[in-house]
């Protein structure tokens, strides 16, 4: 079973403005994500119910995924709804004393996913247990990216 929540964060010396600029323009999630190589935005600007075609990898295996912004206030969160395993992956601003706190999230409400989704981590990704663990170690490589790039 996935674990139902999934966190990581990282103090920025920025401020919330600054970094809300760097992770709602989800088209360069690829830059920071070692697993989303690739988010397109279906329409115009990142709001509440925009949709996104996301593009996945892991080692040799591309999966393509869909989601919709279900998180949407400017400067303090941002959010969205992976359609085929009902996740949410987002990300928290907290302002701190030497900037910002980033929280990077994925919740898997009362720690399900979808079958197929369960089914292809089980046989594919080396079981849900693991997979836990990589995206844990993916969201830390991701937020240091951000970091690097709102406090450049």
């Amino acid at each position: 079973m996935p674990a139902e929540l999934i966190e990581e964060s990282v103090d920025i010396d920025a401020t919330p403005e600054k970094v809300w600029a760097v992770i709602s323009d989800l088209k360069r999630m690829g830059e920071w994500s070692p697993q989303c190589v690739k988010m397109i935005i279906r329409g115009g600007d990142v709001d509440l119910d925009t949709k996104t075609i996301n593009i996945n990898r892991r080692g040799a295996l591309v999966w393509p995924t869909t989601s919709k912004v279900v998180r949407f206030e400017p400067n303090k969160t941002i959010g969205w709804r992976i359609t085929e395993n009902n996740t949410v992956w987002s990300y928290s601003i907290t302002p701190s004393e030497n900037g910002v706190k980033l929280t990077e999230r994925r919740e898997a409400p009362g720690g399900k996913t979808s079958k197929i989704s369960f089914t292809l981590v089980e046989r594919f990704m080396g079981g849900n247990d693991n997979f836990d663990v990589e995206l844990k170690a993916g969201m830390a490589e991701t937020l240091g990216k951000i970091k690097k790039a709102a406090e450049a």
